[in-house]
């Protein structure tokens, strides 16, 4: 499988919103072009991978034309728009509406002042109050409605992160993890700075499984983060891929048992020392068998050449234009008995407590439910609703909530109750009567 990564992105208005006046538009039509070429030789892509920043503000304009460039960019790389998966940046935090809003900025400040033992209690205590769940999220309203295409909304207090799956092959899946490392930004008032951040254990509870290759996604680097420490560990020792953006600096750590990637932004300051835009193309393919069975892992670093202006390979310590690294996958067996085909992807709930299994997942398998999740988002919101309260799989009282959050819910809900079958039904007839 072929993985295009990708971070800051910032799409900024109103520049963004006038194409011949965009100084930025140029770079993102370069690196457009140069996947569309590179993809000839090496194959469409499985999944397009960002780690962050797609806004510059925060604003519904600036998404609303971020996605018909990532539609471009899945057309040009071959990959189907629902493999588009996103995280959400400090760029993507709305600073202006916690400048206004004293209780956000109460309720980040609660969190960030607690003492360190104490930090993640405080933090579920937050998120379990019904007013302060949605007002630390509220910053984050503009990127969940764009993230929700996905799968990639995040709400309180189930959805603080997701988790989806894709096969690499008949016996392993990859399993990525979206990470929200922004709850605290803009918590200053300004720029977040190092060790500002947090994390907490609500969002690395996920566990090395059998068959399951753990790919964590997350837009800070764990140095930027108050509890990077543990976050460090657990993501070394659980998540043998780890893609973050944030820092503008292409680069590339392997390790026995990982390799960490830092995305060179698509779009970094033309002024900021070391403008470099860049992006990754990671192949995976497993090779061998049973216990013997390895990662192999051939990435593709490219970044921008001011002349002529064209992408080329970073080179590795050998001058090789492919960073090669191979990673043994300890402990695996070949199943017994395989089951039928995984999913295109599976769409999973995030926070629960340790206790509790977090996989409640809807799965967007084949017909009639393929691309079930994109398809319902792209219907009217009368529509949605329509659907979900004919179904029951919400109530009047649930219209009271935000839309990303309310039908999220309700999908989940469709899966628990197996009405998946009946969704996609009403889906498409509305879909034919269009």
């Amino acid at each position: 499988m072929l993985l295009l990564h990708i971070s800051d992105i910032h799409f900024r208005t109103p520049d963004c919103l006038t194409p011949h006046l965009d100084p930025e538009r140029p770079y993102r039509t370069k690196l457009l072009q140069d996947v569309r070429s590179r993809c000839r030789d090496l194959g469409k892509v499985g999944a397009i991978l960002v780690s962050g920043d797609i806004a510059f503000k925060a604003a519904a304009e600036e998404y609303e034309t971020a996605l018909v460039w990532l539609k471009e960019l899945a057309v040009a790389c071959g990959c189907p728009v629902d493999r588009i998966f996103v995280t959400p940046g400090n760029h993507d935090v709305d600073r202006s509406l916690i400048a206004q809003d004293p209780s956000i900025r109460n309720t980040q400040l609660a969190i960030a002042t607690a003492e360190n033992h104490r930090r993640e209690r405080e933090l579920r205590t937050q998120f379990t109050h019904v007013l302060t769940g949605h007002s630390l999220l509220a910053p984050h309203a503009a990127y969940n409605n764009f993230a929700k295409l996905f799968g990639c909304q995040i709400y309180t207090p189930e959805r603080l992160y997701w988790t989806q799956d894709i096969d690499l092959n008949a016996d392993v899946r990859l399993r990525v993890h979206g990470l929200t490392s922004t709850l605290l930004s803009g918590a200053n008032g300004g720029d977040d700075r190092r060790e500002s951040l947090y994390l907490s254990p609500l969002q690395t509870n996920f566990e090395s499984e059998d068959n399951v290759i753990n790919l964590v996604m997350m837009h800070h680097p764990p140095d930027w983060l108050m509890d990077q420490d543990d976050v460090t560990d657990v993501i070394n020792n659980r998540a043998t891929l780890q893609l973050f953006g944030h820092k503008h600096r292409q680069r590339l750590t392997r390790e026995c048992n990982y390799i960490r990637f830092s995305a060179g932004a698509v779009n970094p300051d033309r002024g900021e020392p070391g403008w470099e835009p860049g992006y990754n193309l990671i192949r995976l393919n497993i090779t061998g068998f049973g216990q013997d069975r390895v990662l192999e892992i051939d990435t593709h670093q490219m970044v921008l050449q001011s002349s002529p202006e064209r992408f080329v390979p970073r080179r590795d310590e050998k001058d090789n234009p492919v960073f090669h690294h191979r990673i043994s996958i300890p402990g695996y067996e070949a199943p017994e008995v395989l089951a039928a085909p995984s999913p295109a992807f599976t769409v999973q709930a995030g926070v629960a407590p340790p206790s509790v299994s977090s996989n409640e997942d809807v799965t967007m398998d084949e017909q009639p439910t393929h691309n079930l999740l994109f398809r319902f988002w792209n219907l009217s919101s009368s529509q949605r609703r329509e659907i979900a309260l004919g179904l029951g799989l919400i109530t009047d009282e649930d219209l009271s909530i935000p839309e990303y959050e309310r039908y999220g819910r309700a999908l989940l809900n469709a899966k628990d109750r197996g009405l998946l079958d009946r969704v996609a039904g009403e889906v498409a007839e509305r879909e034919i009567n269009k």
